[in-house]
């Protein structure tokens, strides 16, 4: 019977296993129920069970064998891995659940697993996202409030998708507390002006502006309102998401380095700031090199920027750089008919940058889109060096 279940178990746990799960349920549920192998049942040697059954390795076997001290039989681990294999958990799945949630294989299937199942199939999920719930929720799968907590999470972010981009994100988010906190949060983000597609887009990268204490989250809010973003409005998404993880020092600080480093005055740096909240976040590098390369290269007012911030979000070497060596190459012979600026050109899709800018000049200037490739990987091209 011991080899039977050995057997049973390991083409459960094979990727290429196509058997159907419920008679190999039956099956170890008979095997289960049989006298016991041994006349010792506390010989069964978990250790040994998690490395050639689970498929861990030794020192993760011996780690999660602490937790399994109590088990005594193979019957109820079998039946838990037969009952993942019929969700569809490859053997490298099934290790991993394992290995971060060993108590799992004590779970009862009949009373837990299955009703969690059920539950979980009756919002929808297919047994393909169970199986990726099993694999990111870990020890909260074992409990039966992980259906109402989804279905709330469901409403509130519009899709499973969206679900477990939170989720992985933050692994704990199914330990937060609905009632007190999240719930709270998600009412007084509505109250703010946002709707629920909105509050899923800014929580997602952000999760703590579901998590955090209530109040924090106001505090958030009034912040934003500082800065000149009025709730309601398009931009105030991205206000709140920029001061998430700053407080009103930092903030101040990082004020201060945008004025000294464009050279505005404290009406363009909240301008700026106005129009592009995000450049709260923005590394020094980052926004060093694009002032440098503005004023240095392209010649651009202070008050320029400020009234265009989002040209800082364009790539140096993907977008900004390029584009411009197109535009001035374009001037300078003579085949650009109208004054082109570069904030206009780097705001261009791709697909339209090259029908406008590129392809028109295929005859004057033939080797244009190879050159225009070729410094979109970061080097320069000999026709794009101007003196």
């Amino acid at each position: 019977m011991l080899r039977l279940r050995e057997c049973v178990v390991s083409r459960l746990l094979s990727p290429s296993s196509t058997c159907a799960v419920s008679p190999l349920l039956r099956l170890l549920s008979a095997s289960a129920s049989a006298p016991p192998i041994s006349p010792n049942p506390s010989s069964f040697a978990v250790e040994e069970y998690l490395v050639h059954t689970c498929g861990l390795t030794r020192p993760q076997a011996l780690k999660a064998s602490t937790k399994l001290f109590h088990l005594k039989s193979p019957a109820n681990p079998d039946a838990v891995l037969a009952f993942l294999a019929g969700l569809g958990l490859s053997g490298a799945d099934v290790s991993a659940v394992v290995a971060k949630d060993p108590q799992l294989l004590c779970a009862k299937v009949d009373k837990t697993l299955a009703p969690v199942v059920d539950g979980l199939t009756d919002l929808g999920l297919s047994r393909s996202d169970i199986a990726r719930l099993v694999s990111l929720a870990h020890a909260y799968f074992r409990c039966r409030s992980i259906v109402s907590r989804l279905q709330y999470y469901l409403l509130l972010l519009g899709s499973f998708h969206n679900f477990l981009r939170l989720l992985k994100h933050s692994p704990r988010l199914l330990s937060w507390d609905l009632d007190k906190v999240v719930k709270p949060n998600a009412v007084f983000l509505r109250e703010c002006g946002l709707g629920d597609c909105h509050i899923a887009k800014l929580c997602i990268p952000v999760p703590r502006m579901l998590a955090t204490n209530p109040e924090r989250v106001r505090a958030m809010v009034a912040c934003a309102e500082r800065l000149g973003v009025p709730r309601g409005t398009g931009m105030f998404r991205q206000a709140l998401r920029a001061v998430a993880f700053l407080n009103e020092e930092k903030i101040a600080t990082k004020v201060n380095y945008l004025k000294s480093t464009f050279r505005w005055s404290d009406a363009e740096v909240s301008i700026a700031v106005r129009k592009y909240p995000i450049l709260l976040e923005k590394s020094k590098e980052s926004l060093n090199r694009r002032s440098e390369f503005l004023f240095s290269k392209v010649g651009v007012e202070p008050v320029y920027i400020a009234h265009r911030p989002e040209i800082l979000s364009y790539s140096m070497e993907g977008r900004l750089r390029p584009r411009y060596y197109v535009i001035k190459f374009l001037k300078q012979n003579g085949l650009l008919d109208r004054d082109l600026s570069l904030y206009s050109a780097v705001k261009m899709t791709e697909k339209v940058f090259v029908e406008k800018l590129i392809c028109p000049h295929k005859e004057a200037a033939p080797h244009l889109a190879e050159d225009y490739a070729t410094a979109c990987k970061g080097e320069m091209p000999t026709n794009f060096r101007f003196t």
